[in-house]
Parts: C-alpha cells; sequence; structure tokens
C-alpha cells in the first residue's frame, strides 16, 4: 500500500509529463500573475491562516508579510527549509500549526 506523500509525487510527476496537463499549470500561474488581487485581500473578513516556506522561490515571503498586512485578523507563520509547498514537505509541522490556529479559534 502506497502512503499518501507518495501518491502526490506520482500525481505530479505525471502532471510534468503529461503535456496538455503542463500547459494549463504553466497558464494558471501566469493567469494569478496577471490577475493580482491585492487590492481585495483586505475584504477577508474570516480569521485567516498563512503558512509560508521560508525557502519559497515561487511567492516568496515578502508576498506573505504583505498578504498578513492587508487580510485583517491574519496570523503569518513561516517555516525553515520549505518551500512553496509547506503542506506536503512538512506535513507534521504544516498540521501542528494548523491545529493550533484551528482550537483557538473563537466558538
Amino acid at each position: 500500500m502506497k502512503m499518501q506523500w507518495e501518491e502526490l509525487v506520482d500525481e505530479v510527476f505525471e502532471i510534468t509529463r503529461n503535456r496538455l496537463k503542463v500547459i494549463k499549470v504553466l497558464a494558471l500561474a501566469k493567469s494569478a500573475i496577471r490577475n493580482n488581487l491585492g487590492a481585495e485581500l483586505n475584504e477577508i473578513k474570516q480569521p485567516t491562516l498563512l503558512i509560508w516556506g521560508k525557502n519559497d522561490s515561487v511567492t516568496p515571503p515578502l508576498v506573505g508579510e504583505e498578504f498578513n498586512k492587508l487580510i485583517p485578523n491574519s496570523q503569518l507563520h513561516f517555516i525553515d527549509k520549505c518551500g512553496h509547498a509547506p503542506m506536503m514537505e512538512v506535513p507534521d509541522e504544516f498540521n501542528a500549526i494548523l491545529e493550533k490556529f484551528l482550537t483557538e479559534l473563537p466558538k
């Protein structure tokens, strides 16, 4: 039986081998760059947790700091030696941060 992370690695690998999927991922990334949501982030009213990899080269930590400033009632947590996908790279640390955030939310 495969572990869940092995399935994720297989899925990502399959995306990179499928030309159409690669084109779709690149189009999505370009769209995210063109459609900057910075002006709308201050409209988020719910408590928001931002978990950011300190070594994220896709969306650098500076972006996380800016999101934290723009989103009212947000918390920003950086994870050392982590890139763009902390939920996959360091799931135990990610889950511990998330669990603490969720248990501290007002009931």
